[in-house]
């Protein structure tokens, strides 16, 4: 039997050594590991070969893993495994044929906008989203095409329904919480909850202060709203996305938020809740879902089995399914 793993859907974090570890220490198999968010296709491509560095320097510690095999493997070998992606569709430009070379250089995720506008829709943030472009039909139809899979964590709430009736595959929001849980526009409401999973997609919910409702939020009301969302939208639905961010100074978050689009607004930081402050806490978070009432069996769901079942799909070309099929058929 197939031992369970434990994967987390999101962290942000300034990669060397010993952020790796701490994730090892945290019990966490794999990640989900953001490269890029308003940079260009250049820089993207600067990051991807320094996480390439950084796997050849610590061949014992980590790995790069394109599919859900991959990241089994890489837990046989006591290794955590990284999943690449983008938290936006910026290394894309305006070129779909760049979502190809990027799946060719090893990302396997992008989120289609960050915290305004883009050429491939509106974002969360935006006043009014005017929902998937022209252009964001293409890059949905692309992604799909070739086993990438699309996020919606950071999209306005018009672009991610449209992404999802336009995907013929299904999608993710790989960190964020439901809009009832905390008012934050970058929490979502049932509308698009209810579309992602009707499609079979899977949503990571997220310990990031600004989404749970500050870091005066307990871990008991955490995990009650997870129970919540498995017992409204199934199990196998319902993941774990941290949006951890570690080792960077407070200069960083300036540009994490707002790029280079306007002028710096001395943002800082947000405290996190004692109880999640580091991957070293996953175990607490665990333990925290089980004193509540989730089952083992739903646990090893939350805890990541359900974004390696997504994974299982989501990274396979069209062509290997449909061959898959004809040969099952």
């Amino acid at each position: 039997m197939t031992r369970s793993l434990v994967f987390d859907g999101l962290q942000i974090s300034n990669w060397n050594r010993e952020t790796i570890e701490e994730i090892k220490r945290g019990q966490v198999n794999g990640i989900h590991a953001t490269l890029a968010v308003w940079e260009t296709p250049i820089e993207a491509i600067r990051n991807i070969a320094d996480w390439n560095v950084l796997r050849n320097e610590n061949p014992d510690l980590v790995s790069i893993a394109c599919s859900a095999d991959d990241i089994r493997s890489a837990a046989d070998q006591d290794k955590v495994s990284v999943v690449l992606g983008f938290q936006n569709t910026s290394p894309f430009a305006q070129d779909y044929t760049l979502v190809e070379i990027f799946h060719q250089l090893g990302i396997r995720v992008a989120q289609l906008t960050y915290n305004i506008q883009n050429y491939v829709g509106g974002s969360c943030y935006d006043p009014q989203d005017s929902g998937l472009t022209r252009f964001g039909q293409r890059i949905v139809e692309e992604m799909n095409r070739v086993g990438m899979l699309i996020d919606l964590s950071h999209v306005g709430n018009k672009t991610s329904l449209e992404a999802i009736d336009a995907s013929s595959r299904p999608v993710s929001i790989t960190h964020a919480n439901p809009l009832w849980f905390a008012d934050t526009p970058r929490n979502k409401p049932d509308e698009v909850i209810d579309a992602l999973v009707s499609r079979g997609g899977v949503i990571g919910a997220c310990l990031y202060p600004n989404v749970i409702g500050g870091n005066s939020t307990s871990q008991d009301e955490f995990s009650a709203m997870v129970i919540k969302l498995v017992d409204k939208h199934g199990p196998e639905h319902v993941a774990i996305g941290s949006d951890m961010t570690r080792n960077w100074d407070q200069g960083y978050v300036n540009y994490l938020r707002d790029g280079r689009w306007k002028p710096a607004a001395n943002a800082s930081w947000p405290e996190w809740p004692s109880w999640f402050n580091s991957p070293e806490d996953f175990p607490k978070l665990a333990d925290g879902l089980l004193k509540a009432g989730l089952s083992d069996s739903d646990l090893a769901l939350v805890m990541g089995e359900n974004w390696l079942n997504l994974f299982e799909t989501s990274f396979s070309p069209l062509s290997e399914l449909e061959g898959m099929a004809t040969n099952n058929g």
